[in-house]
């Protein structure tokens, strides 16, 4: 058992490297959107249909990467996905139009897609081994590598060129992935001991105890229902991500005439409040439950987002993503865990769908409302939504009680 405990360990730093590679890698991109947008000429409405890319190619990965994840494990899918991440990240730059930049980001976008299923699953698969709400503490290094790889964006926008920097995260990307890596492949995920499945004879560096393969769940109606569900509520959540992340450095710039170092720590403020906020996710939920920390946090952030969109000042705009992060920190990972725990890695890619379409729709869905009314009344909807989550977070206190997952 010490043995076994050991390797648990050793899987949860690989997979927590991979989150915090995603979200570094990611930060690093959005904090050189003004920048491209300038390179390319694009208006806020065509930079929206060209960041639709990453979305198109995120929602159609995603599916079809819980089936990988089924087929071949959730670990080596990790893997594959974030050397083509890693690549990926550095073909923005190269472009000057916003057809090619539509093009490249829907590469951009299914590795992204495709890594964010993978290394979920395969969180989802041990916090049922170890039979704790740690999965707070994974999307905490995503946000805590957002938070380096945009402060990092920042110092370097008036040093380096977006391919320089971009280029930069290429190389750093490989050669984690190389790493963590390793490590991640030297085991098989784990299952609960209480699962129904065979137990073949595991290979020399699987987990002690652990079997090779998992039976695939076939989820019931009620089920399945109840994953859409979930995946609702990270499609509301992780939206605000999405336009803060694309649209938060542009607001404080365009509006409230940040400089552009000032403008970058907007995403940064952000991402260093769901890091905080996240890290203390497992006693947060461990004292209140999920469906508490659901509605409380959706009420939060809908409060914040309104302070960051709308206040006149920089430091009020600030106070408001940082209170917005608090907000939202716990929600989309309490929906990814739960819809895992109930259908697996289908469940996964149905919720990561779900929620990280709305995490990539929400910047094209800005930019247009942005040319249609205002950058500040286009953020505003990100605290409507916010607000949903909590309605549909309280709406649904009976059904996951029912289920053991409030």
């Amino acid at each position: 058992m010490p043995g076994h405990s050991k390797d648990l360990t050793r899987l949860r730093i690989a997979l927590t490297t991979f989150f915090a590679l995603d979200g570094f890698i990611f930060a690093g991109w959005v904090v050189r959107i003004p920048a491209i947008k300038e390179q390319t000429g694009a208006s806020a409405s065509t930079l929206g249909l060209a960041l639709l890319g990453v979305s198109a190619g995120a929602v159609v990965t995603m599916m079809f990467t819980g089936r990988l994840c089924r087929r071949y494990g959730s670990h080596p899918v990790t893997v594959v996905c974030g050397i083509l991440l890693s690549l990926s990240v550095a073909l923005p730059p190269l472009t000057h139009s916003t057809w090619a930049l539509g093009a490249v980001l829907l590469v951009f976008g299914a590795a992204y897609g495709g890594i964010n299923v993978a290394f979920n699953s395969a969180a989802v698969d041990l916090v049922a081994v170890l039979r704790r709400p740690i999965m707070p503490s994974f999307h905490a290094a995503f946000s805590l590598g957002g938070m380096i790889g945009a402060g990092l964006g920042g110092l370097v926008a008036g040093s380096l060129s977006p391919t320089r920097h971009l280029l930069g995260l290429t190389v750093i990307g490989l050669l984690v992935t190389a790493v963590a890596g390793r490590a991640l492949l030297r085991y098989d995920s784990p299952v609960p001991k209480s699962a129904p499945v065979p137990q073949p004879a595991p290979s020399p560096q699987s987990v002690p105890g652990q079997p090779e393969e998992r039976a695939p769940r076939r989820p019931d109606t009620r089920t399945r229902r109840l994953v859409v569900v979930f995946g609702l509520i990270a499609l509301c959540t992780a939206y605000g991500e999405g336009a803060l992340a694309d649209w938060g450095t542009l607001h404080l710039e365009q509006d409230l005439d940040a400089n552009p170092g000032i403008a970058a720590a907007g995403y940064s403020c952000f991402a260093l409040a769901m890091t905080i906020g996240r890290l203390c996710g497992t006693t947060l939920l461990e004292r209140l439950g999920r469906t508490r920390t659901v509605v409380a946090g959706g009420t939060m952030a809908a409060v914040g987002m309104l302070v960051g969109s709308l206040a006149p000042s920089v430091w009020a705009a600030l106070l408001g993503f940082a209170v917005t992060g608090i907000g939202l920190a716990n929600i989309f990972p309490i929906a990814v865990e739960r819809a895992g725990a109930l259908a697996g890695p289908s469940g996964v890619a149905v919720a990561s769908t779900f929620g990280y379409g709305g995490m990539l729709l929400g910047p094209p869905a800005i930019g247009f409302m942005a040319d249609w009314f205002s950058l500040p009344i286009a953020l505003t909807s990100v605290a409507a939504l916010a607000a949903v989550s909590a309605v549909i977070g309280y709406g649904t206190r009976r059904a996951t009680a029912t289920d053991g997952l409030a």
